[in-house]
């Protein structure tokens, strides 16, 4: 069975694809709220101007009062306080010219705009007013006997239009609020994200420094190594340059695994994982290499030992022998102590150098000892470095299983 390719446009590329990247169609448009306001005012203007359009034969100045008790709503929004003052005095003159208009609907409309913009106090004066113009239009309006009908009639009235506009105001203030909160956890969510890209970027270039440093302290020792025997003894020399074009190698490769940048073209053999404490060896031996004696001892099995925690040893003792091999004179030892327990991991390195005025002790101008001291708080331990009592230097380094050692990697 053969399959059926998609359909595509004239120009070759799939409707598919243009319709997942189509726009939605825009929402209906809407008035603004002016706009909103005036066609209200219409909308009751002319019915109640047709209601009363026999009594503007005789009394055209019905037709001014009418418009005194609608036109104030089109600032409704604006001033609702004022505009129902404004209503309530165009209602008050209506009721001393004894005369009832359709158009009275306005103090309900503006009642409930003061619920639903203006503070509980200012509702509460405006209903008093509404109140006792309910309480004088009953006396004088209604028919005998239904006095107690129409005033509570009236007063159902203005408390629903009261309770709506009050569940208005809360539903905005609600929603207020909720955009509030949302703008707030994005706000949030940006900075961590921030925070994260720095504490990431602080990770790649504490890794950088302690590799690339530690690998170019090797490659310098063994290139002045081979120049001072490449007289007196040539296969030495070739072993050492052939030495620094594998520790330029590792240097590179690490560098591409920390960037993130390997091709697909890329060797196999490059794609090798993060070092561990296994790996201990081969650092030892490109140090040994570069013409420091170093001697190691360990103590414990490792293997339970998390990945993370395995990579933060291995970069403490890296960074270490890189300092040795940066400010000790020829002829220095070093040794290396890695104790592992189920809870803890002790790391020990010293080394007998002497004359090391460079590394005296005082507030640190490298990045060596405070990136160590970042990667063991990671793990809530402690890192202690200084000179020894008789010479030489010691490294010494715990670090807690017990916690997670975030950004130690």
């Amino acid at each position: 069975m053969t399959e059926t390719a998609p359909a595509t446009t004239p120009a070759g590329r799939p409707w598919r694809t243009l319709i997942g990247r189509a726009r939605p169609l825009p929402a209906r448009a809407h008035l603004p709220p002016v706009g909103v306001d005036a066609l209200l005012v219409t909308v009751l203007f002319i019915p109640t101007a047709f209601v009363v359009r026999i009594d503007l034969h005789d009394r055209p100045w019905l037709l001014v009062l009418q418009a005194a008790l609608l036109l104030p709503l089109l600032w409704r929004r604006r001033a609702p306080s004022a505009v129902f003052a404004a209503v309530a005095a165009a209602a008050l003159a209506q009721w001393l010219a004894d005369v009832q208009l359709p158009a009275d609907i306005a103090l309900l409309v503006a009642l409930y705009t003061v619920a639903a913009r203006s503070s509980r106090l200012q509702v509460l004066l405006a209903g008093v007013v509404f109140e006792a113009g309910i309480l004088m239009a009953s006396v004088r309006w209604s028919s005998e006997g239904r006095f107690l009908g129409a005033a509570v009639g009236l007063t159902a009235m203005a408390t629903a239009a009261t309770v709506i506009g009050t569940n208005m105001r809360t539903r905005r203030a609600y929603l207020a609020s909720m955009e509030d909160r949302a703008v707030s956890l994005e706000r949030e969510r940006d900075q961590q994200a921030q925070l994260a890209v720095a504490e990431e970027r602080t990770r790649i270039a504490r890794d950088m420094h302690d590799s690339v440093s530690h690998n170019l302290s090797v490659m310098i020792a063994l290139a002045d190594a081979a120049v001072f025997a490449q007289y007196r003894t040539p296969d030495r020399t070739t072993t050492a340059v052939r030495q620094v074009s594998d520790t330029g190698r590792q240097a590179l490769t690490d560098m591409r695994r920390f960037l993130g940048v390997l091709r697909a073209d890329e060797p196999d053999a490059l794609r090798h994982p993060m070092p561990d404490i296994a790996q201990l060896d081969s650092l030892l031996d490109q140090v040994r290499a570069a013409g420091l004696p170093t001697r190691l001892r360990m103590e414990g099995d490792p293997s339970p030992v998390p990945a993370a925690a395995q990579l933060t040893v291995y970069r403490l003792v890296q960074e270490a022998l890189t300092n040795t091999l940066k400010h000790t004179p020829p002829g220095t030892r070093a040794e290396v102590r890695v104790l592992c327990s189920s809870e803890t991991i002790v790391i020990d390195v010293t080394d007998d150098g002497h004359g090391r005025t460079a590394r005296a002790p005082g507030p640190p101008h490298g990045h060596g000892i405070p990136g160590m001291r970042e990667r063991t708080a990671a793990y809530s331990g402690t890192l202690r470095a200084g000179p020894l009592p008789d010479g030489g230097w010691r490294v010494s380094a715990r670090i807690d299983l017990r916690t997670a050692g975030t950004g130690a990697a």
